[in-house]
């Protein structure tokens, strides 16, 4: 069966709840409890978007990231009682696309979720054909070796094509359309990210993903530096 979103929490009572809820605005939602449950659901249904609690009774919800990667590319919410910039860290770096702290607002994670999956659903939907008034394809140059294009979101390196995943492309453009101007980091919250869960860390999670893609050297950027406390310039 086809499901929009897999709750995974060990937390039955919150789990059940927050399908419930789903369910109810027509989001097609199932939830299970455990580690091996939700690897047999996976196996058996397709999911859209999972929602992933890190304590999982003996096993750990980075394990079950990691796993998931393996084999998937669905968006993974990591939400959590767990408020450790580590933990943060940790659920980004190995696959995470958002971190959502508990207790949240069952309406406000229903937006969240409603507005990331409409957005990889249009990612993933075959592009229009195009008209004889349909704007050209627009290709900038970040320097004389990376060049960024709209229409596929495709950056190459170099001559080299390089991934970028859908929230590292639209902080890496607003950067390039901001080019020569310092963008704080909580004008990228509200202009990229439009969202009041994440934090500073996410942001700096999606920079250095960034880095690693473009920079020879990410550990000293010459195209995205930082301006400690305020927030980050690409330079022109």
């Amino acid at each position: 069966m086809n499901y929009k979103v897999l709750m995974i929490d060990d937390d039955e009572v919150i789990a059940a709840s927050t399908a419930e809820y789903f369910n109810l605005f027509d989001v097609k939602t199932a939830y299970v409890t455990s580690y091996d449950e939700a690897v047999s659901f996976l196996d058996e249904n397709t999911v859209s978007l999972l929602l992933l609690d890190i304590n999982l009774g003996e096993n750990s919800g980075f394990d079950l990231c990691k796993k998931v990667r393996e084999h998937y590319d669905m968006p993974i919410l990591f939400v959590s009682a767990r408020t450790s910039d580590d933990d943060v860290l940790i659920a980004l770096n190995i696959g995470g696309d958002d971190y959502i702290k508990k207790p949240y607002t069952l309406s406000i994670l229903l937006a969240k979720v409603k507005t990331i999956l409409a957005r990889y659903e249009k990612a993933a939907s075959p592009a229009a054909p195009a008209s004889e008034t349909a704007p050209a394809a627009a290709v900038y140059n970040i320097s004389a070796d990376i060049t960024l294009d709209t229409n596929t979101h495709k950056l190459m390196v170099r001559g080299n094509a390089r991934s970028l995943k859908d929230m590292e492309y639209k902080l890496l453009l607003y950067l390039l359309m901001n080019r020569g101007r310092v963008v704080t980091k909580d004008e990228l919250l509200r202009k990229v990210w439009e969202d009041e869960f994440i934090g500073e860390g996410t942001i700096a999670v999606h920079i250095r993903h960034i880095r690693e893609k473009t920079e020879d050297d990410p550990k000293d950027p010459k195209l995205i530096k930082t301006i400690w406390g305020v927030g980050y310039i690409l330079d022109a």
